[in-house]
C-alpha cells in the first residue's frame, strides 16, 4: 500500500484486485472478450499459414496440385477474422469497460461515505489520491484486463509463427525475439514515467481546474467581475496549464526518440529477414508459399509484439494509479469508525473533558484542554473572536474530528466508541455554510430527513415554521420549482420558471426548515445560522430553532452577543481555552471578555446621549 505523499508501485495484490474487480463487474463480457483474444490469436496465424498452402498449391505442377476451394474458402474465413475480430473485440470492452466503471465508482463513493469526518477530505493530498482513484476506478480494472487479454492474443500469435518461423530459419525467431527484448524495457519505461508525471503535476492540476471554477462558477461570480479578476485568475490558470503541457511535453519528446528508434530497430531486422527470405526463393531453398508465409510472419509478429508490448505498458500505468482507488477503498476499518456501540437518548449531557485539538500535526492548537459541560435541556452560547475555537468545538460535537488528546463524552461514553451514523441521528444542526443544493424546492428541505422527500405535508409543516411557506408557494412552480439553472434542458428553456434563484435571506429560511424537518433531536447546533439576516429576522430564527431543542442539549454560536440571550449559559473561548463561564447578567457583572464585547456591539446602537437608535441591529420588538 503506498501512503500519502509517496508515487504510485504495481504490485501482484493490485493487479490481483483490478482484475477482480473487472471479471466480477461483467463475467459474460469476460468470458466473451477471452474468446475474441484466443480468435484473434489464431486468426493471422491460420491467414499465413492458408496463404502459404494456397500458393504452394497454384505454383506446383498439375500432378501436384490438390483441391483449392476448400483452402480458398478457409482463407477468405480467415480474412474475415482478421478484419472483424478486432472490431468485435473493441466494441465488448467498450461495454465492459462502462459495465466495470459502473462498479467501481459505486466502491469509491461507498467507501469515502465511510470516511465520516473531514480531516482526509481536507487533506490536499488525499484530493490529489481522490482524483488519480476516480480516473482509475473509471478505466484501469479494463484497461489491465485488456492488455493481459492482448499478451494472450500476440503470444498465440508470435508463439504459432515462431515455429512457422523455426522451420524456415532458427535464426530468424532469435532475430525477432532481440528486436522485441527493447521495445518491452522502453514501453514498461515509459509507463512508469507517466504515472509519475501524472502524481507530479497533480497540484497543478489542481490549482488550474481552481482558477478555472472561479472563472466559471456562480459562486466568485460576482466579486470576479466587480474586481476585474478575470484576467488575474486566467493568467494564472493558463500559467498553471502551460507549465502541465510543458512537463508532458517533456516526456513526449523521450517518448517518440526511444519509439522511432525502436521502430527503425524492428524495420532493420524484417529487412534483414526479408533479403535473406528472398535470396532463399532465389536459390530454391524456400517456396513461393514460404516466401508469403515469412513476410507474413515477420509484419504479424512485429505488429503483435509491438501492439501488446504498447497495450500492456498503457494498462502498466493503469494498475500503477489504480494503487491510488485500491488504497482508497481498502475495506479496513478507519480508527475513527472503530466505535460500534449504539447510541442511547440523551439523558445527562454532553461533555468535552481536557480536549486538545489541531488540524495538523505542524499547525497550531486550535482547542487547548477545553472542559465543558452541556446538560440535557440545557442550551449554551459560545462567544469568542474569530478563531477563538468556537467552530471547531462544534466539529468534534458532531464528530466531523476526534480529539487529538482527552475526550468527547456522550452521557459519559466516549463518542468514538458510539456508531457514527446513530450519532448523527440523533443531532440536528444549521450552520452558516449551509448548502444552497441544485435541487428542487422542496428536495432542499427534504434532504433534511431523507425520508420525508416524498411526505408533501412534513415538507410544507417545516416550511411554514420556517416562515418560508409563501415564498415557496409564490415560485413558478411551488415546491416542484428547481432552484438552480444549472441542469435546464434544451425543451426547457424556453420556460423562465424551470431554475429560480433565491435571495441569500431565502436560502437562510430554507435551510431553516431543513434543519425544522429533523424534528426534536438530543443534540441541537447552531453555527452562526443567520449571519447576514436583519434583527428581527435573526431573533424569529433562533426562536424558532430553540423550539427544536426540547429536553436536548443545544449549542449556540453567534457574534450577535444579543441573540445569545436567549441561552441558560454563555461560554467564552479565548486562544482556544475557556476563559469565561455564566448566564448574561453574572458575565455582565464579572466586567470581563464577554462584557466587553457586549458594551462595544451595544455601543453602535447608540446616539451620542446614549439613546438607543434605529438601525440595522436594533431590536425593536
Amino acid at each position: 500500500m503506498n501512503g500519502p505523499g509517496q508515487e504510485p508501485r504495481a504490485t501482484l495484490g493490485t493487479a490481483l484486485a483490478a482484475l477482480r474487480l473487472a471479471v466480477g463487474a461483467a463475467p459474460g463480457l469476460a468470458l466473451a472478450q477471452v474468446v475474441l483474444a484466443v480468435a484473434g490469436g489464431l486468426a493471422p496465424l491460420a491467414l499465413g499459414v492458408l496463404t502459404k498452402l494456397v500458393l504452394d498449391r497454384i505454383a506446383a505442377d498439375d500432378s501436384a496440385r490438390g483441391p483449392l476451394v476448400g483452402l480458398a474458402l478457409g482463407l477468405a474465413a480467415a480474412g474475415v477474422g482478421v478484419a472483424t475480430l478486432p472490431h468485435l473485440a473493441r466494441y465488448v470492452e467498450a461495454n465492459w469497460d462502462r459495465e466495470a466503471a459502473v462498479v467501481a465508482q459505486s466502491r469509491l463513493y461507498a467507501a469515502l461515505n465511510r470516511m465520516t469526518g473531514l480531516r482526509e477530505l481536507e487533506n490536499p493530498a488525499f484530493r490529489d489520491r481522490l482524483r488519480l482513484a476516480e480516473e482509475a476506478g473509471r478505466s484501469s480494472p479494463v484497461l489491465l484486463a485488456g492488455g493481459l487479454l492482448e499478451l494472450v492474443r500476440s503470444v498465440i500469435t508470435v508463439g504459432g509463427f515462431a515455429l512457422v518461423l523455426a522451420g524456415l530459419n532458427p535464426w530468424m525467431v532469435a532475430l525477432v525475439a532481440l528486436a522485441a527484448i527493447p521495445t518491452a524495457r522502453t514501453e514498461l519505461s515509459l509507463s512508469r514515467q507517466r504515472a509519475r508525471l501524472l502524481w507530479r503535476v497533480s497540484p497543478a492540476t489542481r490549482r488550474q481546474l481552481f482558477y478555472a471554477d472561479l472563472l466559471t462558477g456562480l459562486a466568485a461570480a460576482k466579486e470576479v467581475r466587480l474586481f476585474g479578476l478575470a484576467g488575474l485568475f486566467h493568467r494564472r490558470m493558463l500559467t498553471e496549464l502551460r507549465s502541465i503541457n510543458a512537463a508532458h511535453r517533456r516526456l513526449e519528446r523521450r517518448q517518440l526518440v526511444a519509439q522511432v528508434a525502436l521502430a527503425v530497430l524492428g524495420a532493420l531486422a524484417a529487412g534483414a529477414g526479408l533479403v535473406w527470405a528472398v535470396l532463399a526463393a532465389r536459390a530454391g531453398t524456400l517456396s513461393v508459399g514460404d516466401v508469403a508465409v515469412f513476410v507474413a510472419a515477420v509484419g504479424a509478429v512485429q505488429a503483435a509484439v509491438s501492439g501488446s508490448l504498447g497495450r500492456f505498458a498503457t494498462a502498466h500505468h493503469g494498475l500503477l494509479i489504480f494503487t491510488h482507488y485500491r488504497d482508497l477503498t481498502a475495506p479496513a476499518p478507519e480508527p475513527e469508525r472503530a466505535g460500534g456501540r449504539p447510541v442511547p437518548r440523551l439523558r445527562e449531557g454532553i461533555e468535552l473533558r481536557d480536549v486538545w485539538f489541531r488540524y495538523a500535526d505542524d499547525q497550531p492548537w486550535i482547542l487547548r484542554g477545553v472542559n465543558l459541560f452541556v446538560r440535557a435541556g440545557e442550551t449554551v452560547g459560545l462567544v469568542g473572536l474569530n478563531g477563538a475555537g468556537k467552530s471547531t468545538l462544534v466539529k468534534l460535537l458532531v464528530r466531523f474530528y476526534d480529539p487529538d488528546r482527552g475526550a468527547v463524552l456522550w452521557d459519559g461514553v466516549d463518542l468514538r466508541e458510539l456508531r457514527v451514523d446513530d450519532l448523527r441521528r440523533r443531532i440536528t444542526a444549521l450552520f452558516q455554510d449551509f448548502m444552497c443544493y441544485d435541487l428542487s424546492a422542496a428536495e432542499n428541505i427534504g434532504v433534511g430527513d431523507s425520508d420525508a422527500l416524498d411526505r408533501r405535508e412534513r415538507l410544507v409543516a417545516a416550511a411554514r415554521q420556517a416562515g418560508v411557506h409563501d415564498t415557496v408557494e409564490a415560485l413558478p412552480h411551488g415546491y416542484d420549482t428547481q432552484l438552480t439553472r444549472l441542469f435546464v434542458d434544451e425543451s426547457d428553456r424556453a420556460d423562465t420558471g424551470t431554475g429560480v434563484l433565491l435571495s441569500g435571506g431565502q436560502w437562510q429560511r430554507l435551510a431553516l426548515a431543513r434543519g425544522l424537518l429533523r424534528g426534536q433531536r438530543d443534540l441541537l447546533v447552531l453555527d452562526e445560522p443567520s449571519a447576514g439576516l436583519d434583527a428581527r429576522a435573526e431573533h424569529d430564527i433562533h426562536r424558532r430553532l430553540r423550539s427544536l431543542g426540547g429536553s436536548g442539549a443545544a449549542v449556540l454560536i453567534s457574534h450577535r452577543l444579543n441573540a445569545l440571550r436567549l441561552a441558560d449559559r454563555i461560554v467564552v473561548l479565548e486562544g482556544g481555552r475557556i476563559v469565561e463561564d455564566g448566564d448574561h447578567d453574572s458575565l455582565l457583572a464579572a466586567d470581563g471578555a464577554y462584557a466587553q464585547l457586549f458594551r462595544l456591539q451595544a455601543a453602535g446602537y447608540r446616539d451620542g446621549a446614549g439613546e438607543l437608535v434605529a438601525g440595522p441591529g436594533a431590536d425593536r420588538t
